[in-house]
């Protein structure tokens, strides 16, 4: 939930005072502005905002003769079992904090927020009311480490339980209804904010599926009288979006001038290495989004299906490469997922698809990446007193380090990046996009730098195929620069390196690429130790 109580202000305030307040401590300036006798009510546009809101005025700002108090707007009646923490230690173990919030009673999710603050912000679920209420009052003010911890309640909807209804009977009338299947997910993605749903029918079905379970969750925001509308978000591949887009926004602007909502797109560091899928927002009335998510999927439809036709004409790709385990051409279904308020109260439409699954039965390896960024980007990535760069690699779950410049007029300096896959995929987005922000690229010009990484001398012949034919497919495909220079020598793990160049997705496809041929190597090399016949493969 992001209106915030603004307490114990002077009767003299007014709501022209407020807004000068949030300018100059550089807070949105919002016109959701509700002034009553000694309080007032304030909009904010997304949670990050109200945490830094209340981080930064609560009790340390004076207004009119008085320190004002700022905090989350709930209401008593509407308390639930999800509650905030704010301002824990920044290097807490998460199996400290689970202990410790465990004494107040059975913890059903913890998620972790991510903000622009130094301290760690996490939002927690208890089983019952009762026990959110005795953690409220015991966490609150409590110190550990020198930090003392903020405790406030946040609003929680059950969307899922007003779209399942009663034993199932109101999703069995939208299935009903619309001839559609309606799955929710409910056990998948434990600690997530939010729930998927997937939709399989026609088009038409998925839209009346879509709307249906829109009306629900209006009527259950009423019911508990939040203000705010809904917004539709529908989920696309990457792949996809330029399309929809169109040349200079044109294709968007159409759309959004036609069913008369506005429309905008998350940026590359929403991605996780499963669903590379950018947040398409629209906001309006619900018969606007309503209407406008006709022709948002009609467009995607149209983009992914030139794009089956186009890779049904191609041959000779690279020989067990499965381009739906990409990604980039799997099927599509419509997929919605439920969330929680703080989040603002959301619908999204998925096309959905998987990228590099990785096997059940394996662990992630941790692998090593040396990410190469200009000389001028290295302050940007550290951030102050290196706040941007221990967030980051918070964030990724991975150790992110920049090597020292071997000389004092080098043109890039080297990132290293050790971590899971997913962790690769989450830090490398994050360092692409700040660039692109902080415009060490032009707004026309993609962003492309060069990536190396370190394979078995052994595989290094894999890797370039016989005539080059490998490498040169694989550029192909991933449209990124792969090169094995010749004549290395190899370290003292006897491995040399691989380099790539390209932007984000073309650089993490190559990468997935060549870890999957090292993979087959040492699963050949195993089998071969073993004693048992190797079948080659040729490459």
């Amino acid at each position: 939930m992001n209106k915030l109580y603004v307490g114990n202000l002077s009767p003299s305030v007014t709501v022209e005072d407020l807004k000068q307040l949030f300018g100059e401590r550089k807070l949105p300036v919002t016109d959701q502005v509700l002034l009553k006798s000694g309080y007032a009510f304030v909009d904010f546009p997304d949670q990050n905002w109200a945490i830094k809101a209340i981080e930064t005025l609560s009790g340390k700002v004076e207004l009119h003769g008085k320190v004002i108090e700022v905090d989350y707007s709930v209401p008593k009646k509407l308390r639930s079992r999800k509650i905030q923490i704010r301002n824990i230690p920044p290097h807490l173990q998460w199996e400290v904090l689970d202990s410790l919030l465990a004494q107040y009673g059975t913890v059903e999710n913890v998620e972790q927020v991510n903000t622009d603050t130094e301290t760690a912000v996490v939002n927690v679920t208890y089983s019952t009311k009762e026990e959110a209420k005795i953690a409220v009052e015991k966490l609150t003010g409590q110190t550990f480490e020198d930090y003392s911890f903020k405790v406030s309640y946040i609003l929680d909807m059950d969307f899922v339980g007003a779209i399942i209804g009663k034993e199932g009977l109101t999703i069995k009338n939208i299935t009903k209804q619309t001839q559609s299947k309606v799955d929710i997910h409910r056990k998948e993605n434990t600690g997530a904010a939010e729930k998927p749903i997937s939709i399989h029918s026609t088009p038409e079905g998925c839209s009346a599926a879509c709307r249906m379970i829109m009306d629900i969750m209006q009527k259950e925001a009423d019911d508990t009288k939040v203000t705010e509308d809904i917004p539709l978000k529908i989920l696309a591949h990457n792949s996809l979006v330029g399309r929809l887009i169109g040349k200079e926004g044109r294709n968007l602007k159409k759309i959004e001038e036609e069913t008369e909502t506005k429309i905008t797109i998350s940026s590359l560091q929403d991605l996780t290495i499963y669903n590379p899928e950018r947040t398409i927002i629209v906001k309006g009335s619900i018969e606007a989004c309503c209407r406008a998510e006709v022709e948002i999927m009609r467009k995607l439809r149209e983009a992914y299906e030139n794009d089956i036709a186009a890779i049904n004409q191609q041959t000779n790709l690279i020989p067990g490469l499965s381009l739906s385990a990409l990604g980039i051409f799997s099927h599509t279904h419509t997929h919605t997922r439920i969330p929680d308020l703080q989040n603002h109260t959301e619908l999204e439409a998925v096309i959905f698809c998987m990228f590099f699954l990785l096997s059940p039965q394996q662990a992630p390896e941790q692998e090593v990446v040396y990410l190469f960024i200009p000389t001028q980007a290295v302050g940007a990535i550290i951030g102050k007193k290196g706040q941007h760069i221990k967030q980051l690699a918070r964030f990724a779950g991975a150790s992110i380090k920049i090597a020292p410049a071997e000389s004092p007029d080098v043109t890039q300096r080297m990132v290293i990046i050790t971590g899971p896959p997913e962790a690769q995929f989450k830090a490398q987005g994050r360092i692409f996009g700040k660039l692109k922000e902080e415009n060490f690229f032009s707004a026309k010009e993609e962003v492309k730098l060069e990536t190396h990484i370190k394979v078995p001398s052994s595989a290094a012949g894999r890797v370039i195929g016989k005539g080059g034919k490998t490498v040169n497919e694989l550029q192909n495909l991933t449209s990124a620069e792969v090169i094995v220079p010749r004549d290395q020598t190899p370290d003292e793990n006897d491995e040399v390196f691989v380099k790539i160049s390209g932007h984000f997705f073309a650089s993490q496809t190559a990468q997935r690429k060549i870890r999957e041929i090292i993979q087959q190597v040492k699963q050949q090399e195993q089998k071969h130790q073993q004693g048992a016949p190797v079948t080659h493969q040729s490459k």
